[in-house]
């Protein structure tokens, strides 16, 4: 051990080694793709150690995925032994919801408040409509929860959301909004948003949690800080206040979630906040080949909003990135199918060595119609997803917290006992009348009465629950969900089904007990209530399995933080990536450039890039003319072919203002390196594609989305001009001129 800690600098290049020692202060490390910054954030914790900084439980590490915590508690164990187990490595929600648990008593919730994933919250949404005899159509639940997280984001609470939102459907969406929040903390329950909500509100109206927990952390890293929403910008600069000394780890050229409420600002502006901040690059790639990273690099020059950095590597040239031109999605699917073959024939490769990355998940139909060797689906249904886990989750969550209604309604008739939904109604109504719980209504004898026939059976329901709940803590875990499956009826049913999809829901709680049996092992105090917190963290990409021999498909919002040594990216067209919303508008079509750096970064050896001439998605067959970023890079890193017939080159060369000749000659087919050339010639980057039309500062001009407008800036770019643009109804945008499609007044 003592000569792990003495030689932790031995293998870090100078940049690292600079990361590592440079402890005292606030300090942004920017670290691009594949360069080693898992790496610099487990030897500057061992660091810290070694020189006796600061002792294990005065480290706070943050990152974004259970997958990433546990391999830097793998890693820092590795070099501390046994040391690590008292440093806080945790995600976002994991390390508020640690302190939640300890002071949430504080903002009125007892400390068994469960946590409500997006299922949970759909069906609180729809019985908050229902009560508020608002329609479905009009107030779509995506809408509704998509506006509460972001008005959570912002720290924007109930009244302040109604003072913003005073025209008729902002109105009702306050009304959605504080009738959602009053049935959470009824349910004693959280979403997502609210375990960093609700931390910094426990911080912010008591000071003396905040100083508990300011004296406590000495050092705080976060990792990807390029994800970071408005919420986890203000948690930790929160934490940070005292010591200030603050380690930042992220890519700016790597921030694709926008979607999800990160804010690209709070990496771009760290030294603005933090005047004193050191600056340390890590442009030393450990990935790629330097063809790839080159193309990488090319592509995200483009974008405006960026610090500067420039990917390398001591890896070797590479091999040429293959771009494929199709006729089709389907000849797309059937290229790509036929190249894995021959890699894998060749004995150099195996499946598990390969990943298909694309925009959107309408794209994979075709490729599962045509693809010939095994292969997985990432974003397929989720194991918590699947209908026996949640059924039982809810029993766990109801027996954890009474309380909980949403769980309760699911769970009352599952397997079916004879209550059915009018006398579910009932038990909600005289619950919300008398202002408690479903289940104090169904524990209580005087209503009991009152619900006619089904009594019965709700007195059975309430005692199985009530009997359960005596064992929490008291035995095993896998003791207490085999009384779950059995006492409730749960197992009985399915196996009196016997069916083949009951068999495989019975096999599928056998393995859910296997986690169980595997969160006991692992951890040191397991407790119920720890089981279920260990649940409602787990994301999709905690379970991909790096280990089983089938290619797997993702999308390249998923792919962020893998690696394979051999990567296709298909559909770039313009239209699908970019996608159409991010047309004419830059920071749309930065952060899709950003996902495209991402996407070309996953490939360690070999980069594949296809697209199709004609694509059928969503029941509409479309032409379509090859992406802006597949221009973008230099001709000399492709290998282009193509598997087109002469019209489909034929209508694609018109459509882009060719003629028959110059495609074709006068008498016959263009050879493909012809095509390829003409395909290329098409595809020029953003600097290249120089506007033909010129403004000036105070020009009016119109815009087929944003309306009417006046240019209030202009920037040359290599060729182009980015216009600052104030519109009338929509405020400022900034756009490219030979993207905006204006027209002047």
């Amino acid at each position: 051990m003592e000569n792990k800690m003495t030689n932790l600098l031995d293998g870090l290049n100078d940049r690292q080694k600079e990361a590592v020692t440079t402890t005292e202060g606030p300090l942004l490390v920017l670290a691009g793709a594949g360069s080693g910054k898992t790496k610099v954030l487990t030897h500057r914790v061992a660091y810290i150690l070694e020189n006796r900084l600061a002792a294990p439980w005065e480290i706070l590490a943050i990152t974004f995925t259970n997958k990433a915590a546990n391999e830097m508690c793998t890693r820092i164990a590795n070099i501390v032994g046994q040391m690590s187990e008292d440093i806080w490595i945790k995600t976002f929600h994991s390390a508020c919801l640690r302190i939640l648990r300890r002071d949430i008593e504080k903002l009125g919730y007892t400390s068994n408040f469960n946590i409500y994933d997006t299922n949970d919250q759909k069906r609180l949404i729809k019985d908050c409509l229902r009560e508020l005899n608002l329609n479905e159509d009009n107030y779509p639940i995506k809408s509704v929860i998509s506006k509460i997280s972001s008005a959570k984001d912002e720290m924007i609470d109930c009244k302040e959301f109604a003072k913003r939102n005073d025209d008729f459907r902002g109105e009702k969406y306050a009304m959605i909004y504080a009738r959602y929040q009053q049935k959470l903390k009824e349910n004693n329950a959280m979403d997502f948003d609210d375990l960093i909500a609700k931390t910094v509100e426990l911080f912010k109206d008591n000071p003396d949690v905040l100083e508990y927990y300011q004296n406590k952390f000495k050092y705080i890293m976060v990792d990807e800080y390029q994800d970071t929403n408005n919420l986890q910008y203000i948690f930790v600069s929160m934490l940070a206040e005292k010591h200030r000394n603050i380690c930042v780890v992220g890519d700016d050229d790597q921030s694709i979630y926008k979607f999800r409420g990160a804010n690209i600002r709070n990496i771009l502006d760290f030294e603005k906040q933090f005047d004193d901040a050191k600056n340390i690059k890590l442009e030393q790639n450990y990935r790629s080949t330097q063809t790839i990273l080159d193309a990488a690099n090319a592509v995200i020059a483009n974008n405006f909003e960026r610090k500067e950095k420039k990917l390398w590597t001591n890896q070797g040239e590479g091999e040429k990135i293959e771009v494929r031109t199709c006729s089709d999605q389907v000849d797309e699917a059937m290229y790509i199918s036929g190249e894995i073959e021959k890699l894998v024939s060749s004995g150099k490769y195996s499946y598990k060595d390969i990943a298909i990355l694309y925009r959107t998940n309408a794209q994979t139909r075709a490729l599962e119609d045509n693809l010939s060797c095994p292969y997985r689906v990432l974003s397929g249904l989720r194991f918590y997803d699947t209908k026996e886990i949640k059924d039982i989750l809810s029993y766990l969550r109801v027996i954890y917290n009474p309380n909980d209604d949403v769980n309760l309604t699911r769970i009352i008739n599952v397997p079916k006992r004879g209550i059915g939904d009018t006398t579910v109604g009932k038990i909600a109504a005289f619950a919300e009348s008398m202002g408690v719980s479903m289940f104090d209504i169904i524990s209580d004898e005087k209503y009991l009465e009152a619900l006619g026939r089904s009594s019965a059976k709700i007195r059975e329901f309430s005692a199985i629950i009530n009997n359960l709940r005596e064992y929490i803590d008291n035995i095993p875990l896998v003791d207490l969900m085999d009384k779950v499956f059995t006492e409730t009826g749960y197992a009985d049913s399915l196996m009196t089904e016997n069916t083949p999809e009951a068999r495989g829901r019975i096999e599928n709680l056998q393995e859910f007990k296997s986690k169980a049996l595997e969160y006991e092992k692992n951890v040191e105090e397991p407790t119920f209530g720890g089981f279920l917190d260990n649940i409602s963290l787990v994301s999709d990409i905690d379970n991909y399995d790096t280990e089983q021999d089938a290619i797997v498909l993702m999308t390249l919002h998923s792919a962020k933080g893998l690696e394979f040594p051999v990567v296709f990216m298909c559909g770039l067209e313009k239209g699908l990536f970019p996608s159409y919303q991010s047309e004419g508008e830059l920071d749309k079509l930065e952060e899709e450039r950003r996902l495209c750096y991402v996407g070309i970064t996953r490939a360690r050896e070999k980069l594949y890039i296809t697209y199709a001439l004609q694509r059928v998605m969503f029941g509409k067959t479309e032409s379509k003319v090859v992406s802006e970023f597949v221009g973008e890079i230099p001709e000399k890193l492709l290998n282009r072919t193509d598997n087109v017939v002469r019209k489909q080159f034929a209508s694609y060369g018109s459509a882009r203002g060719y003629s028959g000749s110059d495609l074709f000659g006068g008498a016959g087919k263009k050879s493909d390196m012809d095509y390829s050339a003409i395909i290329a010639k098409s595809t020029k980057s953003g600097a290249e594609m120089k506007s033909s039309v010129t403004y000036k500062k105070g020009e009016r001009v119109m815009h087929k989305k944003f309306g009417e407008g006046m240019i209030v800036g202009i920037t040359e770019s290599g060729g182009d001009m980015m216009l600052e643009i104030l519109f009338d109804n929509v405020g400022t945008r900034n756009l490219m001129a030979s993207f905006a499609r204006l027209k002047k007044l």
